[in-house]
């Protein structure tokens, strides 16, 4: 019995030192990347990416009162959708207390860009981000991977009946159709699902931002437009935005491992791991707010937004010398392989999707 209980003392040392090592690589990277001074706050892009979303969203308004009785208003439903999804991903910035080193002032700003200009509940959304930044793609963890119209986990069509299993397996070809429905179901969302941790009056508060916007813009498109004009000018703007904000979101963890409920990994592999980076230029920059800078912008969130792009070269090269996998790809590259991910998994494959660091933790 001695014998096993000193054979077991070695491991242990080893399994602690291990986690001690993974501990120390993050802090020794997040030394690195302050030194670089890239948590800096940037408030004059800030500043100017605020400005020029409500110019544009001014110029859109005009543009829809000058153009009257007119189908064309579809054209610029569709550039509405594009300044709201703008303004979304600044409130997801600001969730993130990326734009001020004040969080009242990150707040308030959140507050009203999301709920007064997009119309949506900043509280609830920043409550299921952050569980979706704890434990990205991480079961029973993550909201993002829960059950819902698509199943991302072979465990969520287990538990369908057959006629949900079987259009699991083809669910693949219904992801970006869906995208056009997330619009809607984001300010349903809003409304029916209380946000976690929020006082009663901010509640009020921001459900009174919300139900002024979605009325002065509903009423205003009503004066305007006739009735059949004003829904298709809704739906338009919603389909665009849903689609829009969506396809930023969904490259960026779909198709990377799922992790066990019960695996516990250290901070930098959970979040480099699980992640992917896409590829591109500054429209890429542009139409996914940064977000294609995902494993930076995991591993800091509060970097602010521009800095992604400079702390990535350090982030690849630190993951290099600690044999930790990069992942980065093109924006179509991601997209199929988010399609084919979502089709393996309605017909049950596991292993394309079991985390890396499984055999190795469980070593």
């Amino acid at each position: 019995m001695n014998d096993v209980a000193q054979s077991t003392v070695p491991t242990r040392m080893r399994a602690a030192g291990r986690r001690e090592a993974q501990v120390s690589d993050y802090t020794e990277l997040s030394r690195l990347v302050r030194a670089a001074g890239l948590m800096r706050r940037r408030y004059l892009y800030y500043w100017t990416r605020i400005t020029g979303n409500v110019v544009a969203l001014a110029a859109v308004a005009v543009a829809v009162v000058l153009l009257g009785d007119s189908w064309f208003q579809l054209v610029l439903a569709a550039v509405l959708a594009a300044v709201l999804t703008q303004f979304g991903f600044l409130g997801h910035d600001a969730a993130h207390r990326q734009i001020f080193a004040s969080h009242r002032w990150n707040d308030w700003t959140g507050r009203l860009v999301s709920g007064l200009v997009v119309g949506l509940s900043h509280r609830w959304w920043t409550s299921k981000h952050s569980r979706h930044h704890a434990a990205p793609n991480q079961e029973g963890r993550d909201p993002d991977i829960a059950a819902g119209a698509l199943a991302f986990t072979p465990a969520v069509v287990a538990g369908r009946g057959p006629l949900g299993a079987r259009l699991a397996r083809i669910q693949g070809w219904f992801f970006f159709p869906l995208l056009m429905l997330e619009g809607l179901n984001l300010h349903i969302a809003s409304f029916v699902r209380p946000p976690g941790a929020a006082r009663a009056d901010r509640r009020r508060l921001e459900l009174l931002l919300m139900v002024a916007r979605h009325v002065g813009y509903v009423g205003g498109l009503l004066v305007l437009l006739p009735p059949g004009k004003a829904a298709a000018f809704v739906a338009v703007q919603l389909a665009v935005f849903g689609m829009l904000l969506g396809g930023a979101f969904a490259p960026n963890h779909k198709g990377m491992p799922i992790v066990p409920a019960t695996l516990k990994i250290d901070f930098l592999r959970r979040q480099v791991l699980m992640s992917r980076n896409v590829r591109g230029g500054p429209l890429t920059d542009l139409a996914m707010g940064g977000l294609n800078y995902q494993i930076e912008h995991h591993l800091f969130p509060s970097m602010p937004r521009p800095n992604l792009k400079a702390a990535q070269p350090l982030v690849r090269a630190y993951c290099r010398r600690h044999a930790v996998t990069y992942t980065e790809t093109g924006l179509w590259q991601s997209y199929a392989i988010v399609v084919r991910y979502l089709n393996q998994v309605g017909l049950g494959a596991r292993d394309p999707f079991q985390c890396p660091l499984v055999q190795q933790y469980r070593a």
